[in-house]
């Protein structure tokens, strides 16, 4: 059975040709492939990779030109012998479930995800340590060289390396997650999933788009940014 994809959520467009006003509030896709695992760490299906976009968000995501950008990051920084890094989180970011993103909830959702990852587990293997140094910021410390570093947290392929709260990512990686709680555009409406029928996602009022231009899986994303104005 094709699954139904209802987006009831307000897409803001950045056209500059198509009043906002004008558009409908709900978008439904009909695809081909059923979304019947929501956790994108515990398999590699296609389907679920896609939908993890939709309702958890990144670290760092890959423009269309290839190259990586802070995501969920304010900005990070690399230490001259490139052993050490430091990542600094956006202020304001927000779960589903109404609490803050914090640097524990990173942590433990990059350990979660490097359980279970190929690249992850490399990452980790040349890891001698990660840890939260306040609210907003983590560092990890490599006991040899490895230079994907970036380039393993902003994967775009599966197993990709989301991030969810620390309470989740408790959750043995090889099963799913028990609660669908992110920090991306969408929330999930899991009382009205009917897998293989319908799945219901619903704009997160809360969450707090890049103010760059979208680009590829980089910058703002379209259903949530500002409306630009009409020139």
């Amino acid at each position: 059975m094709r699954l139904k994809l209802l987006f009831a959520a307000l897409l803001l467009s950045a056209s500059a040709v198509t009043p906002v006003a004008a558009q409908d509030k709900t978008l439904k896709i009909v695809l081909d492939t059923e979304l019947q695992v929501l956790d994108p760490i515990a398999t590699t299906s296609y389907v679920t990779r896609t939908f993890a976009y939709m309702v958890f968000d990144t670290l760092v995501s890959m423009d269309s030109k290839g190259e990586y950008r802070p995501q969920m990051l304010e900005s990070w920084e690399v230490s001259p012998d490139k052993m050490s890094y430091t990542f600094r989180l956006r202020p304001g970011l927000k779960w589903h479930d109404g609490t803050d993103v914090t640097a524990e909830d990173c942590v433990a959702s990059l350990k979660r995800w490097g359980a279970r990852d190929g690249l992850g587990r490399q990452m980790f293997a040349a890891t001698k340590e990660i840890k939260a140094v306040d609210a907003s910021t983590f560092t990890l410390v490599l006991s040899k060289p490895f230079g994907l570093v970036i380039d393993s947290i902003g994967k775009p392929s599966s197993n990709v390396p989301v991030m969810m709260p620390a309470r989740l990512a408790a959750t043995d990686p090889t099963k799913p997650i028990p609660e669908v709680i992110g920090s991306g555009p969408f929330t999930f409406d899991s009382k009205s999933w009917r897998p293989g029928n319908i799945a219901v996602f619903l704009k997160f009022k809360d969450y707090k788009s890049r103010p760059e231009p979208s680009d590829g899986l980089a910058g703002g994303r379209l259903c949530c940014r500002s409306p630009q104005p009409i020139a």
